[in-house]
């Protein structure tokens, strides 16, 4: 007889076992604000040390929210779900977002990110990971009475900005 009631619990990841399942998918999701409101696109991407690089259209609205001159923060998102066991994990990345102006470094991107869409992709935007959050999702509960487990701040204090839940 099994005794999974279905709760799970989240776990936090450490800063590069993070950084290390986002790199093991290829696809996610780029969360910017257009018009002043919160905008999500699909895209794929590559981990480029510690940077997310994705690949769009320099007419999309995802370039055109980074193509000023002024710093612009979003997030991405990516995670791997089992939906029969309800396990898995979830990195969110946040930083300043840039397009790529190097023409060899934007030429490298280019032919390491192959896009996913049959529209040209003519603009590499790099994501610096400033705050990297990651968590599992396993088996267990906390028990009663011991409340919610605190998240832990991942890593050593490496002087970057963190967030706990």
């Amino acid at each position: 007889m099994s005794t999974d009631d279905g709760r799970r619990s989240l776990v936090k990841l450490p800063r590069d076992e993070a950084l290390r399942l986002l790199a093991s998918v290829p696809f996610g999701r780029v969360v910017f604000t257009q018009r002043a409101l919160p905008a999500i696109r699909p895209v794929n991407h590559i981990i480029d040390g510690e940077d997310v690089i994705i690949r769009t259209n320099l007419g999309t609205s995802v370039a055109s929210a980074v193509s000023g001159a002024r710093d612009v923060v979003v997030a991405y998102e990516a995670d791997s779900i089992d939906t029969d066991t309800r396990t898995g994990w979830s990195v969110v990345v946040t930083g300043i977002a840039r397009i790529v102006r190097d023409p060899q470094d934007s030429a490298r991107y280019q032919r390491l990110l192959r896009t996913w869409v049959n529209d040209p992709a003519d603009c590499v935007i790099r994501i610096r990971a400033d705050i990297v959050n990651g968590f599992r999702l396993v088996d267990g509960v906390t028990h009663a009475g011991e409340g919610r487990r605190r998240a832990v701040r991942s890593g050593p204090d490496d002087g970057r900005p963190g967030v706990d839940p």
